[in-house]
Protein backbone atom coordinates (compact mmCIF):
# COMPACT_ATOMS: atom_id res chain seq x y z
CA UNK A 1 0.00 0.00 0.00
CA UNK A 2 1.43 3.11 -0.88
CA UNK A 3 0.77 6.12 1.45
CA UNK A 4 0.34 9.98 -0.20
CA UNK A 5 3.29 11.01 2.23
CA UNK A 6 5.55 7.85 0.26
CA UNK A 7 4.98 10.10 -2.95
CA UNK A 8 5.97 12.78 -1.47
CA UNK A 9 9.52 11.48 -0.29
CA UNK A 10 10.12 10.52 -3.80
CA UNK A 11 12.93 12.20 -5.51
CA UNK A 12 11.99 13.92 -8.82
CA UNK A 13 13.70 13.34 -12.10
CA UNK A 14 15.36 16.93 -11.84
CA UNK A 15 16.42 16.16 -8.35
CA UNK A 16 17.85 12.79 -9.70
CA UNK A 17 19.50 14.25 -12.07
CA UNK A 18 21.32 17.02 -9.99
CA UNK A 19 22.28 14.42 -7.26
CA UNK A 20 23.78 12.40 -9.98
CA UNK A 21 25.40 15.16 -12.27
CA UNK A 22 26.76 17.82 -9.15
CA UNK A 23 28.43 20.98 -11.13
CA UNK A 24 32.10 20.53 -10.10
CA UNK A 25 34.21 23.33 -7.91
CA UNK A 26 31.08 23.05 -4.62
CA UNK A 27 32.14 23.17 -1.31
CA UNK A 28 31.06 22.76 2.16
CA UNK A 29 29.76 26.67 1.47
CA UNK A 30 27.73 25.56 -1.26
CA UNK A 31 25.86 23.30 0.58
CA UNK A 32 25.17 25.78 3.09
CA UNK A 33 23.20 27.89 0.35
CA UNK A 34 21.57 25.27 -1.43
CA UNK A 35 20.03 24.54 2.04
CA UNK A 36 18.44 27.74 2.18
CA UNK A 37 17.14 28.04 -0.80
CA UNK A 38 15.86 24.45 -0.38
CA UNK A 39 13.82 25.66 2.71
CA UNK A 40 12.32 29.05 0.78
CA UNK A 41 14.94 31.62 1.56
CA UNK A 42 15.49 34.42 -1.08
CA UNK A 43 17.59 36.85 1.10
CA UNK A 44 20.17 36.61 3.70
CA UNK A 45 22.10 39.23 5.09
CA UNK A 46 25.22 39.38 6.58
CA UNK A 47 29.31 40.45 6.66
CA UNK A 48 31.92 38.26 5.11
CA UNK A 49 35.15 37.50 7.31
CA UNK A 50 38.06 35.05 6.64
CA UNK A 51 36.67 31.94 7.89
CA UNK A 52 33.38 32.62 6.42
CA UNK A 53 34.52 32.82 2.66
CA UNK A 54 33.64 29.58 2.01
CA UNK A 55 29.89 30.29 2.53
CA UNK A 56 29.93 33.63 0.88
CA UNK A 57 31.67 32.63 -2.56
CA UNK A 58 29.43 30.13 -2.95
CA UNK A 59 26.79 33.11 -2.84
CA UNK A 60 27.54 33.63 -6.13
CA UNK A 61 26.53 30.35 -7.52
CA UNK A 62 22.80 30.41 -6.07
CA UNK A 63 19.94 32.40 -6.68
CA UNK A 64 19.79 33.67 -3.24
CA UNK A 65 20.05 37.74 -2.76
CA UNK A 66 22.98 39.21 -0.79
CA UNK A 67 22.12 42.42 1.63
CA UNK A 68 25.76 43.19 2.76
CA UNK A 69 25.48 45.55 5.86
CA UNK A 70 28.49 47.32 7.65
CA UNK A 71 28.24 46.35 10.87
CA UNK A 72 27.54 42.52 12.14
CA UNK A 73 24.97 44.29 14.38
CA UNK A 74 23.47 46.22 12.01
CA UNK A 75 23.09 43.08 9.76
CA UNK A 76 21.24 40.86 12.31
CA UNK A 77 18.86 44.31 13.25
CA UNK A 78 17.87 43.83 9.71
CA UNK A 79 17.37 40.14 9.51
CA UNK A 80 15.55 40.73 12.52
CA UNK A 81 13.31 42.85 10.59
CA UNK A 82 13.08 40.97 7.24
CA UNK A 83 11.94 38.01 9.91
CA UNK A 84 9.54 40.26 11.56
CA UNK A 85 7.82 41.44 8.36
CA UNK A 86 7.55 38.07 6.15
CA UNK A 87 7.26 36.06 9.39
CA UNK A 88 10.21 33.67 7.17
CA UNK A 89 13.10 32.98 8.51
CA UNK A 90 15.86 35.36 8.33
CA UNK A 91 19.17 34.03 7.54
CA UNK A 92 22.25 36.04 8.58
CA UNK A 93 26.13 35.16 7.58
CA UNK A 94 28.67 35.97 10.16
CA UNK A 95 32.35 35.15 10.69
CA UNK A 96 34.03 33.72 13.62
CA UNK A 97 35.11 35.24 17.36
CA UNK A 98 34.58 39.71 16.88
CA UNK A 99 31.96 39.09 13.87
CA UNK A 100 29.95 36.40 15.23
CA UNK A 101 30.21 38.54 18.77
CA UNK A 102 29.05 42.11 16.94
CA UNK A 103 25.56 40.56 16.39
CA UNK A 104 24.88 39.78 20.02
CA UNK A 105 22.71 42.76 20.64
CA UNK A 106 20.77 42.29 17.55
CA UNK A 107 19.94 38.84 18.28
CA UNK A 108 19.21 39.80 21.74
CA UNK A 109 15.96 42.03 20.24
CA UNK A 110 15.38 39.23 17.97
CA UNK A 111 14.51 36.77 20.93
CA UNK A 112 12.96 39.72 23.31
CA UNK A 113 10.81 39.87 19.84
CA UNK A 114 10.22 36.68 18.94
CA UNK A 115 11.82 37.53 15.87
CA UNK A 116 13.19 34.28 13.54
CA UNK A 117 16.64 34.58 12.39
CA UNK A 118 18.81 32.07 11.28
CA UNK A 119 22.62 32.46 12.72
CA UNK A 120 25.09 31.22 10.48
CA UNK A 121 28.67 31.54 11.73
CA UNK A 122 32.33 29.99 10.42
CA UNK A 123 34.67 28.97 12.97
CA UNK A 124 38.04 28.14 13.19
CA UNK A 125 39.40 24.97 11.71
CA UNK A 126 38.18 21.59 13.18
CA UNK A 127 42.13 21.04 14.17
CA UNK A 128 41.61 24.08 16.63
CA UNK A 129 38.08 22.75 18.19
CA UNK A 130 37.71 20.86 21.54
CA UNK A 131 41.58 21.61 22.73
CA UNK A 132 43.57 21.23 19.41
CA UNK A 133 45.39 23.64 18.02
CA UNK A 134 45.16 26.72 19.77
CA UNK A 135 46.23 30.62 18.52
CA UNK A 136 44.05 31.04 15.75
CA UNK A 137 42.69 34.62 14.46
CA UNK A 138 39.67 35.07 16.01
CA UNK A 139 39.53 31.72 18.17
CA UNK A 140 36.97 31.68 21.37
CA UNK A 141 37.46 28.89 24.13
CA UNK A 142 33.90 28.12 23.58
CA UNK A 143 31.96 30.64 20.84
CA UNK A 144 28.56 28.80 21.04
CA UNK A 145 28.85 29.60 24.44
CA UNK A 146 28.32 32.91 23.96
CA UNK A 147 25.51 32.43 22.34
CA UNK A 148 23.49 30.09 24.19
CA UNK A 149 22.04 32.29 27.01
CA UNK A 150 20.45 34.82 23.94
CA UNK A 151 19.52 32.12 20.85
CA UNK A 152 16.67 30.12 21.04
CA UNK A 153 18.90 26.84 20.10
CA UNK A 154 21.84 26.19 19.14
CA UNK A 155 23.30 23.84 16.33
CA UNK A 156 27.03 22.57 16.05
CA UNK A 157 28.40 21.43 12.56
CA UNK A 158 31.82 19.06 12.32
CA UNK A 159 30.99 17.27 8.97
CA UNK A 160 29.82 18.57 5.93
CA UNK A 161 27.24 16.10 5.86
CA UNK A 162 25.91 17.54 8.64
CA UNK A 163 24.94 20.99 7.26
CA UNK A 164 21.34 20.19 5.79
CA UNK A 165 19.96 18.42 8.27
CA UNK A 166 21.59 21.12 11.16
CA UNK A 167 20.19 24.25 9.28
CA UNK A 168 17.05 22.63 8.52
CA UNK A 169 16.70 21.85 12.43
CA UNK A 170 17.57 25.53 13.02
CA UNK A 171 15.33 26.81 10.66
CA UNK A 172 12.70 24.71 11.90
CA UNK A 173 13.53 26.00 15.47
CA UNK A 174 13.24 29.58 14.31
CA UNK A 175 9.97 29.11 13.03
CA UNK A 176 8.38 27.25 15.88
CA UNK A 177 6.47 29.46 18.16
CA UNK A 178 7.02 31.17 19.61
CA UNK A 179 9.36 32.52 17.14
CA UNK A 180 13.45 33.70 17.79
CA UNK A 181 16.65 33.71 16.78
CA UNK A 182 18.85 30.77 16.00
CA UNK A 183 22.83 29.84 15.98
CA UNK A 184 24.35 27.66 13.65
CA UNK A 185 28.21 26.93 13.67
CA UNK A 186 30.78 25.90 10.83
CA UNK A 187 34.30 25.26 10.93
CA UNK A 188 36.42 27.15 7.90
CA UNK A 189 37.68 23.84 6.56
CA UNK A 190 34.25 22.22 6.79
CA UNK A 191 32.95 25.34 4.76
CA UNK A 192 36.13 25.61 1.83
CA UNK A 193 36.81 21.64 1.47
CA UNK A 194 35.54 20.45 -1.77
CA UNK A 195 32.21 18.32 -1.47
CA UNK A 196 30.72 15.30 -2.68
CA UNK A 197 27.70 15.64 -1.66
CA UNK A 198 24.35 15.57 -3.77
CA UNK A 199 23.41 19.40 -4.54
CA UNK A 200 20.83 19.90 -1.70
CA UNK A 201 17.51 20.01 -3.74
CA UNK A 202 15.03 19.30 -1.05
CA UNK A 203 14.35 20.67 1.95
CA UNK A 204 11.34 20.71 4.11
CA UNK A 205 11.25 22.00 7.82
CA UNK A 206 7.59 22.71 8.79
CA UNK A 207 7.15 24.50 12.50
CA UNK A 208 5.68 22.17 15.05
CA UNK A 209 2.14 23.81 16.11
CA UNK A 210 1.59 24.70 19.51
CA UNK A 211 -1.73 23.94 20.30
CA UNK A 212 -3.65 24.62 23.72
CA UNK A 213 -5.01 22.44 26.02
CA UNK A 214 -8.44 21.94 25.27
CA UNK A 215 -9.66 21.73 29.54
CA UNK A 216 -7.18 24.74 30.17
CA UNK A 217 -9.36 26.59 27.09
CA UNK A 218 -12.54 25.47 28.09
CA UNK A 219 -12.04 26.93 31.92
CA UNK A 220 -11.04 30.27 30.26
CA UNK A 221 -14.16 30.45 28.11
CA UNK A 222 -16.68 29.85 30.86
CA UNK A 223 -14.52 32.65 33.30
CA UNK A 224 -14.43 34.91 29.95
CA UNK A 225 -18.47 34.15 29.71
CA UNK A 226 -19.65 34.65 33.23
CA UNK A 227 -17.12 37.97 33.80
CA UNK A 228 -19.07 40.83 34.52
CA UNK A 229 -16.09 43.09 33.28
CA UNK A 230 -13.80 41.34 31.13
CA UNK A 231 -10.50 43.12 29.71
CA UNK A 232 -7.77 41.92 27.23
CA UNK A 233 -3.85 42.96 27.25
CA UNK A 234 -2.72 41.97 23.54
CA UNK A 235 0.55 41.34 23.18
CA UNK A 236 3.39 41.03 20.14
CA UNK A 237 2.81 37.57 20.24
CA UNK A 238 -1.00 38.29 18.38
CA UNK A 239 1.29 40.05 16.22
CA UNK A 240 4.02 37.33 15.22
CA UNK A 241 0.83 34.86 15.39
CA UNK A 242 -1.06 36.61 12.74
CA UNK A 243 -4.21 36.65 15.18
CA UNK A 244 -5.55 40.43 14.79
CA UNK A 245 -8.97 39.12 13.30
CA UNK A 246 -9.45 36.74 15.96
CA UNK A 247 -8.56 38.77 18.54
CA UNK A 248 -10.89 41.06 16.99
CA UNK A 249 -13.87 38.84 17.00
CA UNK A 250 -13.27 37.63 20.72
CA UNK A 251 -13.46 40.87 21.49
CA UNK A 252 -16.50 41.74 20.22
CA UNK A 253 -18.35 38.42 20.89
CA UNK A 254 -17.38 39.01 24.61
CA UNK A 255 -17.79 42.69 24.50
CA UNK A 256 -14.31 42.97 25.88
CA UNK A 257 -12.04 46.36 25.91
CA UNK A 258 -8.75 45.28 24.74
CA UNK A 259 -5.42 47.57 25.33
CA UNK A 260 -2.22 46.51 23.40
CA UNK A 261 1.35 46.63 24.95
CA UNK A 262 4.39 48.15 23.00
CA UNK A 263 4.84 44.92 20.72
CA UNK A 264 1.47 43.98 20.47
CA UNK A 265 1.05 47.84 18.17
CA UNK A 266 -1.56 47.45 15.80
CA UNK A 267 -3.22 44.31 16.78
CA UNK A 268 -6.85 45.50 17.96
CA UNK A 269 -8.00 48.80 15.37
CA UNK A 270 -6.65 51.78 17.26
CA UNK A 271 -10.69 53.85 16.43
CA UNK A 272 -12.62 50.42 17.58
CA UNK A 273 -15.09 51.36 20.30
CA UNK A 274 -13.89 48.42 22.55
CA UNK A 275 -9.78 49.81 21.85
CA UNK A 276 -8.06 51.40 24.86
CA UNK A 277 -5.47 51.83 22.46
CA UNK A 278 -1.72 51.80 23.60
CA UNK A 279 -1.85 53.93 26.92
CA UNK A 280 -0.15 50.78 29.08
CA UNK A 281 2.02 53.43 30.62
CA UNK A 282 -1.19 55.24 32.15
CA UNK A 283 -2.15 54.64 35.94
CA UNK A 284 -5.69 55.73 34.79
CA UNK A 285 -5.67 52.42 31.74
CA UNK A 286 -3.87 50.00 34.98
CA UNK A 287 -6.56 51.06 37.16
CA UNK A 288 -8.90 49.96 34.65
CA UNK A 289 -7.13 46.61 34.17
CA UNK A 290 -6.92 46.05 38.16
CA UNK A 291 -10.74 46.66 37.92
CA UNK A 292 -11.20 43.31 35.55
CA UNK A 293 -13.11 40.66 37.20
CA UNK A 294 -11.11 38.51 34.48
CA UNK A 295 -8.49 39.84 32.50
CA UNK A 296 -7.43 37.71 29.29
CA UNK A 297 -3.72 38.39 28.48
CA UNK A 298 -2.52 37.25 24.89
CA UNK A 299 0.85 36.73 23.94
CA UNK A 300 2.53 38.97 26.37
CA UNK A 301 4.45 38.13 29.79
CA UNK A 302 3.67 40.99 31.28
CA UNK A 303 7.04 42.36 31.42
CA UNK A 304 8.51 45.89 32.29
CA UNK A 305 6.25 47.97 30.07
CA UNK A 306 3.49 45.96 29.68
CA UNK A 307 2.42 45.85 33.55
CA UNK A 308 3.56 49.84 33.90
CA UNK A 309 6.86 49.44 35.22
CA UNK A 310 5.43 46.09 37.63
CA UNK A 311 2.94 48.39 39.17
CA UNK A 312 -0.12 46.46 37.88
CA UNK A 313 -1.73 44.66 40.61
CA UNK A 314 -5.02 42.93 39.33
CA UNK A 315 -7.65 42.33 41.43
CA UNK A 316 -9.31 39.56 39.05
CA UNK A 317 -8.81 36.58 37.79
CA UNK A 318 -5.56 36.53 35.03
CA UNK A 319 -5.93 34.45 31.92
CA UNK A 320 -2.68 34.06 30.02
CA UNK A 321 -2.19 32.46 26.64
CA UNK A 322 1.80 32.45 26.12
CA UNK A 323 3.92 30.57 23.55
CA UNK A 324 7.63 31.10 25.55
CA UNK A 325 6.63 28.78 28.53
CA UNK A 326 9.68 30.81 30.65
CA UNK A 327 7.29 33.79 30.79
CA UNK A 328 3.83 31.92 31.53
CA UNK A 329 2.81 32.90 34.60
CA UNK A 330 6.60 34.60 35.43
CA UNK A 331 5.39 37.74 36.77
CA UNK A 332 1.39 37.24 37.46
CA UNK A 333 -0.19 34.07 38.92
CA UNK A 334 -2.54 32.82 36.05
CA UNK A 335 -4.65 30.23 34.37
CA UNK A 336 -1.46 29.89 32.28
CA UNK A 337 -1.91 28.36 28.54
CA UNK A 338 0.87 27.28 26.69
CA UNK A 339 0.16 27.99 22.98
CA UNK A 340 -0.08 30.21 19.63
CA UNK A 341 -2.02 32.65 20.29
CA UNK A 342 -3.94 32.43 17.14
CA UNK A 343 -4.55 28.66 17.95
CA UNK A 344 -5.53 29.56 21.39
CA UNK A 345 -7.87 32.21 20.29
CA UNK A 346 -9.15 29.88 17.44
CA UNK A 347 -9.85 27.94 20.90
CA UNK A 348 -11.88 30.37 22.67
CA UNK A 349 -14.05 31.64 19.78
CA UNK A 350 -15.15 28.09 19.35
CA UNK A 351 -16.48 28.01 23.19
CA UNK A 352 -17.10 31.28 24.20
CA UNK A 353 -20.94 32.19 24.98
CA UNK A 354 -21.37 35.87 23.64
CA UNK A 355 -22.12 38.97 26.37
CA UNK A 356 -24.34 41.75 26.07
CA UNK A 357 -22.51 44.72 27.83
CA UNK A 358 -23.88 48.00 26.69
CA UNK A 359 -21.73 50.36 29.10
CA UNK A 360 -18.26 48.29 27.45
CA UNK A 361 -18.03 51.27 24.92
CA UNK A 362 -18.97 54.00 27.43
CA UNK A 363 -16.54 53.21 29.65
CA UNK A 364 -13.73 52.57 27.42
CA UNK A 365 -14.61 56.29 26.00
CA UNK A 366 -14.54 57.86 29.43
CA UNK A 367 -10.87 56.17 30.31
CA UNK A 368 -9.53 57.92 26.91
CA UNK A 369 -11.11 60.77 27.97
CA UNK A 370 -9.50 60.87 31.31
CA UNK A 371 -5.97 59.97 29.76
CA UNK A 372 -6.16 63.15 26.92
CA UNK A 373 -6.88 65.16 29.40
CA UNK A 374 -3.95 64.06 31.29
CA UNK A 375 -1.16 64.55 28.70
CA UNK A 376 -3.25 67.70 28.04
CA UNK A 377 -2.60 69.10 31.31
CA UNK A 378 1.29 68.73 30.97
CA UNK A 379 1.84 71.61 27.94
CA UNK A 380 3.45 68.75 25.70
CA UNK A 381 1.66 70.45 22.36
CA UNK A 382 5.37 69.88 20.41
CA UNK A 383 5.51 66.64 20.79
CA UNK A 384 1.91 65.21 20.11
CA UNK A 385 2.30 68.08 16.74
CA UNK A 386 5.62 66.30 15.80
CA UNK A 387 3.66 62.68 16.22
CA UNK A 388 0.83 63.58 14.43
CA UNK A 389 2.65 65.01 11.49
CA UNK A 390 4.83 61.74 11.32
CA UNK A 391 1.27 60.02 11.04
CA UNK A 392 0.15 62.05 8.61
CA UNK A 393 3.29 61.84 6.72
CA UNK A 394 2.99 57.87 6.93
CA UNK A 395 1.24 56.10 4.31
CA UNK A 396 -1.33 53.84 5.81
CA UNK A 397 0.06 50.52 4.96
CA UNK A 398 4.21 51.43 5.43
CA UNK A 399 5.81 49.92 8.28
CA UNK A 400 8.01 51.98 10.80
CA UNK A 401 10.89 51.18 12.73
CA UNK A 402 12.46 53.26 16.14
CA UNK A 403 15.15 53.18 17.46
CA UNK A 404 15.10 53.48 21.68
CA UNK A 405 14.58 57.63 21.98
CA UNK A 406 11.74 59.96 23.15
CA UNK A 407 9.66 60.02 20.03
CA UNK A 408 9.31 56.36 20.03
CA UNK A 409 8.12 56.43 23.80
CA UNK A 410 5.68 58.24 22.89
CA UNK A 411 4.69 56.23 19.69
CA UNK A 412 4.19 53.09 21.99
CA UNK A 413 1.30 55.08 23.75
CA UNK A 414 0.01 57.32 21.23
CA UNK A 415 1.03 56.13 17.42
CA UNK A 416 -1.79 54.44 15.87
CA UNK A 417 -0.09 52.31 14.07
CA UNK A 418 -2.97 51.36 11.33
CA UNK A 419 -2.80 47.85 11.40
CA UNK A 420 -1.04 45.11 12.61
CA UNK A 421 3.42 43.90 11.71
CA UNK A 422 3.20 47.98 10.64
CA UNK A 423 5.02 49.10 14.03
CA UNK A 424 8.34 47.84 15.29
CA UNK A 425 11.19 49.20 17.84
CA UNK A 426 13.84 47.66 20.24
CA UNK A 427 12.05 47.62 23.01
CA UNK A 428 12.64 44.06 23.39
CA UNK A 429 16.08 44.51 24.56
CA UNK A 430 16.24 48.14 24.73
CA UNK A 431 19.41 48.43 22.50
CA UNK A 432 20.53 51.73 20.72
CA UNK A 433 20.53 51.78 16.88
CA UNK A 434 18.23 49.46 15.30
CA UNK A 435 15.41 51.84 13.77
CA UNK A 436 17.86 52.68 10.55
CA UNK A 437 19.31 49.13 10.04
CA UNK A 438 15.98 47.14 10.59
CA UNK A 439 14.42 49.57 8.35
CA UNK A 440 16.89 48.75 5.35
CA UNK A 441 15.90 44.60 6.19
CA UNK A 442 12.05 45.53 5.85
CA UNK A 443 12.75 47.35 2.90
CA UNK A 444 14.57 44.63 1.34
CA UNK A 445 11.79 42.32 2.37
CA UNK A 446 9.13 44.35 -0.12
CA UNK A 447 10.42 47.22 -1.91
CA UNK A 448 6.82 47.98 -3.29
CA UNK A 449 6.24 50.23 0.28
CA UNK A 450 8.38 52.96 1.55
CA UNK A 451 9.69 52.61 5.41
CA UNK A 452 10.14 55.34 7.96
CA UNK A 453 13.16 54.34 10.35
CA UNK A 454 12.96 56.92 13.30
CA UNK A 455 16.23 57.34 15.48
CA UNK A 456 17.18 60.36 18.08
CA UNK A 457 21.06 61.66 17.46
CA UNK A 458 22.75 59.13 19.87
CA UNK A 459 21.20 56.24 18.44
CA UNK A 460 21.86 57.40 14.71
CA UNK A 461 25.63 57.71 15.26
CA UNK A 462 25.08 53.63 15.87
CA UNK A 463 24.20 52.91 12.72
CA UNK A 464 25.37 56.00 10.59
CA UNK A 465 27.83 53.86 8.21
CA UNK A 466 24.45 51.79 6.94
CA UNK A 467 23.81 55.32 4.61
CA UNK A 468 26.35 53.10 2.22
CA UNK A 469 23.79 49.65 2.53
CA UNK A 470 20.74 52.12 1.70
CA UNK A 471 22.73 53.65 -0.84
CA UNK A 472 24.29 50.50 -2.84
CA UNK A 473 21.13 48.70 -2.96
CA UNK A 474 18.99 51.49 -3.60
CA UNK A 475 16.66 50.30 -0.20
CA UNK A 476 13.56 52.53 -0.13
CA UNK A 477 14.00 53.97 3.48
CA UNK A 478 13.55 57.50 4.78
CA UNK A 479 15.08 58.03 7.91
CA UNK A 480 13.98 60.87 10.60
CA UNK A 481 16.41 61.94 12.78
CA UNK A 482 15.30 63.60 15.93
CA UNK A 483 18.57 65.97 16.88
CA UNK A 484 18.47 66.79 20.33
CA UNK A 485 22.15 67.34 20.93
CA UNK A 486 22.63 63.80 23.14
CA UNK A 487 21.32 61.09 24.66
CA UNK A 488 17.51 62.69 25.33
CA UNK A 489 15.90 60.28 27.50
CA UNK A 490 18.81 59.46 29.74
CA UNK A 491 19.38 63.33 30.52
CA UNK A 492 16.01 63.93 31.29
CA UNK A 493 16.42 60.65 33.93
CA UNK A 494 19.60 61.93 34.92
CA UNK A 495 18.23 65.33 35.85
CA UNK A 496 15.12 63.84 37.16
CA UNK A 497 17.38 61.69 39.79
CA UNK A 498 20.40 63.36 40.27
CA UNK A 499 19.52 67.15 39.69
CA UNK A 500 21.84 67.42 36.43
CA UNK A 501 23.11 65.03 33.58
CA UNK A 502 26.60 63.50 33.17
CA UNK A 503 27.75 62.02 29.84
CA UNK A 504 24.55 62.51 27.63
CA UNK A 505 25.90 65.48 25.63
CA UNK A 506 27.01 64.53 22.28
CA UNK A 507 28.99 66.53 19.84
CA UNK A 508 27.23 64.79 16.50
CA UNK A 509 28.12 65.34 12.55
CA UNK A 510 26.07 67.43 10.17
CA UNK A 511 23.43 64.86 9.24
CA UNK A 512 22.39 66.84 5.74
CA UNK A 513 25.70 66.71 4.81
CA UNK A 514 26.96 63.49 5.95
CA UNK A 515 24.03 61.63 4.21
CA UNK A 516 24.82 63.71 1.10
CA UNK A 517 28.39 62.50 1.00
CA UNK A 518 27.01 58.85 1.25
CA UNK A 519 24.71 60.22 -1.97
CA UNK A 520 21.16 59.72 -0.04
CA UNK A 521 19.46 63.13 -0.02
CA UNK A 522 19.25 65.30 3.12
CA UNK A 523 16.71 68.38 4.61
CA UNK A 524 16.57 69.62 7.46
CA UNK A 525 12.86 70.65 8.33
CA UNK A 526 11.07 72.33 11.48
CA UNK A 527 8.01 70.99 13.44
CA UNK A 528 5.99 73.06 11.01
CA UNK A 529 7.45 71.82 8.15
CA UNK A 530 8.16 67.82 9.29
CA UNK A 531 4.80 66.45 7.42
CA UNK A 532 5.53 68.40 4.46
CA UNK A 533 9.26 67.44 4.25
CA UNK A 534 8.76 64.00 5.49
CA UNK A 535 5.60 63.19 3.42
CA UNK A 536 7.82 64.24 0.30
CA UNK A 537 11.17 62.38 1.44
CA UNK A 538 8.78 58.96 1.70
CA UNK A 539 7.41 59.41 -1.57
CA UNK A 540 10.67 59.81 -3.53
CA UNK A 541 12.59 56.42 -4.22
CA UNK A 542 15.29 55.01 -2.38
CA UNK A 543 16.69 56.32 0.55
CA UNK A 544 17.05 60.04 2.27
CA UNK A 545 17.62 61.42 5.42
CA UNK A 546 15.10 64.07 7.18
CA UNK A 547 17.23 65.71 9.99
CA UNK A 548 14.53 67.55 12.73
CA UNK A 549 16.27 69.76 15.70
CA UNK A 550 14.23 69.64 18.48
CA UNK A 551 14.28 68.59 21.81
CA UNK A 552 11.32 66.67 23.30
CA UNK A 553 9.98 65.57 26.08
CA UNK A 554 8.78 62.63 27.99
CA UNK A 555 5.10 62.94 29.80
CA UNK A 556 5.29 62.46 33.39
CA UNK A 557 5.86 58.66 34.64
CA UNK A 558 1.99 57.41 34.59
CA UNK A 559 2.83 55.31 37.11
CA UNK A 560 3.96 57.22 39.82
CA UNK A 561 0.50 59.68 39.55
Amino acid sequence: MTHDHDLELRPTEAQISAALNPPPGRNGGDLVVETLAGLGATTVFGLPGQHALGMFDALRRSSLRYIGLRVENNAGFAADAYGRVTGEAAPLLLSTGPGALTSLAALQEAAAASAPVLAISSQIPTLGLGGGRHGYLHELPDQAASFRGVVKSVHTVRTQSQIPSAIAAAWKSALTAPHGPVWVEIPQDVLLSETAIPVVTGGDALPEDLPPRPELTAVAADLLSRAARPAIIAGGGVVRADASGKLRRLAEVLRAPVVTTPGGKGAFPWEHPLSMQSWIEDRHTTDFLEDADVLLVVGSGLGELSSNYHTFKPRGRVVQIEADLGKLESNHPALGIHADARLALQALLETVSEREDPTAADRVSALLAKVADRIAAQELTLEQDVLRSVRRALPADSPSFWDMTILAYWAWSAFDAKGPNLLHSAQGAGGLGYGFPAALGAAAADPTRPVLAVSGDGGALYSIAELATARQYALNVTWLIVDDGGYGILREYMTDAFGEPTATELTRPDYVALAESFGVPGVRTTPKTLETDLAKALAAPGPSVVVLPAVLRMFAPTHLD
